[in-house]
C-alpha cells in the first residue's frame, strides 16, 4: 500500500472513532470536546504516525520505550513542525525512566512510587541538560484486576503514591489511568475507577484527567467520565509491524 492509500485509510478509520467518541459523549450528556483522543501507534510505522500527524493528530502513544525512542526521532525528521505530544502508556522499568524523560511529555502508567522517584530524577536531569523544558506529566495506573502482570497500584494504595508524587518537584500529577480487566463488562471497572478519580481530585484539584477506555470499550469508558480514550486497533487496524 502507497502513502497516498494508507493516508485514505488511516482518514476513514479516524473519522470513525472521532464519531464514536462524538455519540458516546452525546449519550452521557458531554461535550464531545472533553475527551481527548489518543493514538496509539506501538508496532506500526513512524509513516503511520506522521501521516496522522497530517489528519490533525498530535497526540500519540507508545508502550515501549525500546520502539519509542526511535520512533520518535525519526517522526521529529518526517514532521519537524507538527507539535506532537508523546506519551508512555505501557508499563515502564525504572531503568527506562532515564530515555522515557527525553522523549515523552507524558507517562500514563505510574504505578509505584520507587517509579515516581526515578522518574522524577530524570525529568530533573533532563532539564539541567536542556533535554526538556516541562515538568513531566504523569498519570497513575490504576489495577482494576489485582493482576500484577498487568500493572497498576491497587486502589487502596492510590493516596500514599499521589502524595509521594505531589512531593517530586519534576513531576506533575494529572489524574488517573487504567486499562479494563480481561473478560468482564468494563462497565463496573470504570465505576470503581471513576470513583477513585473523584476521591484523588478532593486532595489534588489538579488530577483532572482520567485515562480510559480503548478501541474495544471506549464508549463505556466516556460514559463514566474519561476525558482521554487510548485507540490503536481501530484507527490503525491489525497489521502492525512486530516491533523492534
Amino acid at each position: 500500500m502507497d502513502l497516498a492509500e494508507r493516508r485514505t485509510e488511516l482518514a476513514e478509520s479516524l473519522a470513525e472513532v472521532r464519531d464514536r467518541v462524538g455519540r458516546a459523549c452525546v449519550a452521557a450528556g458531554r461535550a464531545p470536546g472533553e475527551v481527548r483522543l489518543l493514538a496509539v501507534t506501538k508496532t506500526f510505522p513512524a509513516a503511520d504516525a506522521a501521516l496522522l500527524t497530517d489528519l490533525g493528530v498530535t497526540e500519540l502513544a507508545e508502550n515501549r520505550d525500546q520502539e519509542a525512542a526511535g520512533k520518535v526521532r525519526e517522526v521529529a525528521d518526517l514532521r519537524p513542525a507538527a507539535g506532537i505530544r508523546w506519551h508512555m502508556v505501557g508499563r515502564l522499568q525504572r531503568n527506562k525512566a532515564r530515555s522515557v524523560a527525553r522523549w515523552a511529555a507524558e507517562v500514563q502508567s505510574v504505578d509505584s512510587l520507587r517509579l515516581a522517584e526515578a522518574l522524577g530524577r530524570a525529568a530533573g536531569n533532563a532539564r539541567d541538560a536542556g533535554e526538556r523544558q516541562q515538568p513531566l506529566d504523569v498519570l497513575l495506573q490504576v489495577s482494576l484486576d489485582e493482576d500484577p502482570a498487568r500493572g497498576g497500584c491497587p486502589i487502596e494504595e492510590l493516596d500514599e503514591l499521589a502524595e509521594g508524587v505531589a512531593r517530586t518537584g519534576d513531576l506533575r500529577l494529572r489524574g488517573l489511568m487504567a486499562v479494563a480487566p480481561l473478560g468482564v463488562d468494563p462497565r463496573s471497572a470504570f465505576d470503581r475507577l471513576a470513583a477513585a478519580a473523584e476521591r484523588l481530585r478532593r486532595d489534588h484539584q489538579e488530577a483532572t484527567e482520567l485515562s480510559a477506555g480503548m478501541s474495544g470499550d471506549l464508549e463505556a469508558a466516556i460514559a463514566r467520565g474519561s476525558t482521554c480514550v487510548r485507540v490503536g486497533t481501530a484507527l490503525l487496524g491489525g497489521r502492525g509491524l512486530a516491533s523492534p
